[in-house]
């Protein structure tokens, strides 16, 4: 009685119910999951950059109209006094103290000033806003106006 060929039978088999379970774990892996799904909930509205510019004369924000939501502001004091840089509205919020702005040059030419800046990061709900110099300043306020809430950045692709 010969041996050969014996054992080959069973290994093909085995092979052959391997391949056909790994096909079926790969298909069953495959179906797992939801192709659409919702974020819940959605991604809040990407901040916005104002600028705030403080001069003797007055308080300039810009721009002036914007959604609520965060936003960050930019101030820079022109100014030749400490100032404190205010909104005053639905929210209130002020910046820290910014120094006044360095007169540069020399004694001969007209010294130009190198402002000041600082920072203030405020989450803004819709309404009408002053946006001021602080207590004692003498610059003009300027009138900043915040309208309906931003639309959410959760479908925005490649944001900076």
């Amino acid at each position: 009685m010969s041996t050969r060929g014996a054992g080959r039978a069973p290994r093909r088999a085995r092979q052959t119910s391997f391949a056909a379970l790994a096909t079926l774990a790969a298909l069953s892996l495959g179906a797992c999951g939801e192709s659409d799904f919702t974020n819940e909930p959605p991604r809040a509205a990407e901040p916005i950059t104002v600028a705030a510019r403080v001069d003797q004369r007055e308080v300039v924000v810009s721009p002036d109209r914007f959604g609520a939501g965060l936003v960050n502001f930019t101030i820079t004091n022109f100014s030749d006094s400490p100032v404190r840089f205010t909104l005053s509205g639905p929210k209130d919020a002020a910046s820290q103290q910014i120094p006044p702005g360095a007169p540069t040059g020399s004694s001969e030419s007209p010294t130009p000033v190198t402002p000041s800046t600082a920072s203030l990061k405020v989450e803004l709900p819709e309404g009408s806003y002053e946006a001021s110099a602080g207590q004692g300043a003498s610059a003009q306020p300027d009138t900043v106006e915040v309208g309906p809430k931003r639309r959410s950045s959760s479908n925005e692709l490649l944001l900076p």
